[in-house]
């Protein structure tokens, strides 16, 4: 688990990053976990948007998410979701 400190930390490098993915009323699936779950092994922070015609709750969807990658939730704001995981090789966060 994130600590409140680690995450206001990642809520403040996240402010410039845009989401890279888009949940829409397909919800989510096993593709889009996968591609995920690349994108936190290369940039450890990452944004994902919740769509308009998404049917299922934004916590739901995060919650989701994270059981298929392993990931942290830092934040659910909105329709952002903010995603942290630690990178094997890329490690380019150091958490305070």
């Amino acid at each position: 688990m994130l600590t409140s400190k680690q995450k206001k930390y990642l809520r403040a490098a996240s402010h410039s990053i845009q989401p890279i993915f888009q949940v829409g009323k397909a919800g989510v699936n096993e593709n889009m976990t996968k591609q995920i779950d690349e994108a936190l092994e290369k940039r450890e922070l990452i944004k994902v948007s919740i769509l308009q015609n998404c049917f299922e709750d934004n916590q739901e969807v995060a919650n989701e998410i994270v059981e298929a990658t392993g990931a942290h939730i830092v934040q659910v704001i909105g329709n952002t979701i903010i995603l942290y995981k630690e990178s094997e090789e890329n490690k380019q966060i150091e958490l305070p």
